[in-house]
């Protein structure tokens, strides 16, 4: 079982921005910057396209609305979306606010932020869900 499966099953705490029954999205604790979001699959698939078709043709339609919440949430051009998959061999997919494309840059030092401020950050998201 991956590390993304225990937090979908609430064995390890996260903060939850949205679910589906496919999809559960929640905070990067380690963010390349503030609104950093993960898109899981509630399936373990290790490579993203090795998804089922009907997950992968619908990560991008959940992953939608959270991306427009990050853009209005946080001061960036965009909500810029990765998919590197390196880290837990479990499929995702990044959100990200973006101003460059330098801002997906994964090879930068990523935030440490207290609990408290990845609280506001989820709540900043879900107010503009």
């Amino acid at each position: 079982m991956t590390i993304f499966s225990k937090i979908i099953k609430g064995e390890i705490p996260s903060y939850k921005i949205a679910e589906d029954k496919n999809f559960y999205a929640f905070l990067d604790i380690f963010p390349l910057c503030e609104g950093h979001v993960l898109v899981v699959p509630k399936i373990e698939t290790d490579k993203f396209f090795d998804m089922p078709d009907d997950y992968l043709s619908s990560i991008l339609t959940f992953a939608k609305p959270i991306a427009h919440a990050i853009e209005k949430a946080f001061d960036c051009n965009r909500c810029g979306v990765s998919v590197v998959g390196l880290e837990v061999p479990h499929a995702h997919l990044h959100l990200i606010p973006i101003n460059s494309a330098d801002d997906l840059n994964f090879t930068r030092g990523k935030l440490k932020l207290s609990a408290e401020e990845l609280k506001s950050v989820q709540e900043k998201i879900i107010k503009h869900l």
